[in-house]
């Protein structure tokens, strides 16, 4: 009977740590996909900004549709609130706030550059700006993905050692007599 929970103890502590191990992994994937996906809609931003010359809410509400749940809602609640307000820099600012991303605190203050000249000067000062956020962007991007691959290897292995090494069965032989013993 003793083990038999020992046994059940050992599979639910190696379930529990694999689980863990690829939920803090994906965190990290997760943070590289938001970024690309931030830039990629900061791409169309400057596109529409440069040949369609509508208004920054309605280019905003038009990439929220097209960009993945993360990075669409603060588009989406930047256009909101910047429909409400008309203040696009507070309104960009609060969305990034606001709406839940992967990104970290650096990311955020990365992307927030972004609003420092919505709606203040000339197409071509945006434009510039976009382009200052786009190169800040792709730093972040790879200094992302290098945590990225190393801490995925990280939890990776941890996973591996709980799963296998944190415990082992040892083969035993006392006085003639043969079998298993489980160890922790």
């Amino acid at each position: 009977m003793i083990i038999f929970i020992k046994i059940v103890g050992l599979v639910t502590l190696a379930l529990a740590f694999s689980v863990l191990g690829i939920l803090l992994s994906n965190k990290y994937k997760n943070r590289v996909k938001d970024l690309k996906e931030l830039k990629k809609a900061i791409n169309v931003f400057e596109t529409k900004i440069k040949f369609t010359y509508e208004p920054v809410p309605e280019i905003f509400n038009q990439i929220s549709k097209s960009s993945n749940e993360n990075i669409g809602n603060v588009f989406k609640v930047a256009s909101i609130k910047m429909k409400r307000n008309n203040n696009a820099t507070i309104a960009w600012n609060e969305a990034l706030e606001q709406v839940y991303t992967n990104m970290n605190k650096e990311d955020i203050e990365v992307a927030k550059e972004l609003g420092k000249m919505l709606g203040k000067t000339s197409i071509e000062g945006q434009l510039s700006q976009i382009e200052l956020v786009k190169s800040f962007l792709d730093e972040q991007i790879r200094k992302s993905e290098i945590e990225c691959n190393k801490n995925e290897k990280l939890y990776k292995t941890l996973r591996n050692y709980f799963r296998y090494g944190g415990s082992y069965y040892t083969y035993i032989n006392k006085g003639g007599k043969y079998g298993y013993k489980l160890t922790f």
